[in-house]
């Protein structure tokens, strides 16, 4: 089945949608410029002064071009050193926005039983605050190192590794369907970036939102305009 626009700014492939949501029992959202409309990378580093160096590692990783996702986060990261927790959280507070349409959609997931998991190359300090904010049952992302309240410029290893990266997003989203007792197929992954394709490759449906081109061309439905609720217009409640 070729792609094709099921309504203007949603495309679908592979799928004959409409769908029910409650065919699914996980869904999967990457953080970063989908659960949320920035780059918190990418702001923290504004913070100081660095955006631009920072910015152009994360576009670049995000398209692919740069396929080391951990190595274009260690130098990210080792930029930030000297941030302050206080500035972290001015980021959040000032410059962190749920996408339209996130916590309707959201909400809509659990009505109909799904479990929701925020799988992001982003950072605990904010993966927190989002899931605490729409009550999401479960995280993985990377812990930044902090010393006296200060980033040291590292990240800090855990008990399922050090980075999350692509292959760690769909290890996650994999191990959390299995513990579920379900299969692959009854899970979503939705992204926006190169990072997220192995997620999106393992499950059942995959969703690009808002997404680079490469993502876009590989979903099974492609949200290019509207919030993130627009998923339910595929998948019905």
């Amino acid at each position: 089945m070729s792609k094709q626009e099921f309504a203007p700014g949603l495309e679908i492939q592979d799928i004959a949608a409409p769908l029910s949501l409650r065919d699914f029992r996980l869904i999967a959202f990457d953080m970063d410029s989908t659960l949320v409309t920035t780059e918190c990378v990418d702001e923290i580093a504004d913070m100081v002064g660095k955006k631009r160096e920072v910015a152009e590692i994360t576009e670049a990783a995000m398209q692919g071009i740069i396929t080391d996702f951990k190595e274009s986060l260690r130098r990210r990261v080792a930029l930030l050193k000297g941030v302050t927790v206080e500035q972290l959280q001015r980021v959040y507070t000032e410059r962190v926005r749920l996408s339209d349409g996130a916590r309707e959609l959201v909400q809509a997931c659990h009505a109909a039983g799904l479990k929701t998991l925020l799988v992001s190359g982003g950072f605990t300090f904010f993966t927190e605050r989002v899931r605490a904010e729409l009550e999401l049952d479960f995280v993985r992302s990377n812990l930044l190192d902090i010393r006296d309240g200060v980033l040291t410029g590292g990240l800090q290893g855990q008990s399922w590794g050090d980075i999350c990266d692509g292959q760690e997003k769909r290890r996650a989203v994999l191990e959390l369907a299995s513990l579920m007792d379900i299969e692959p197929a009854q899970a979503i992954a939705v992204g926006d970036g190169a990072n997220d394709l192995p997620m999106m490759q393992a499950v059942g449906l995959s969703v690009a939102y808002h997404a680079k081109p490469r993502v876009r061309a590989q979903a099974k439905v492609a949200i290019n305009s509207g919030g993130l609720d627009r998923l339910l217009e595929v998948l019905r409640p």
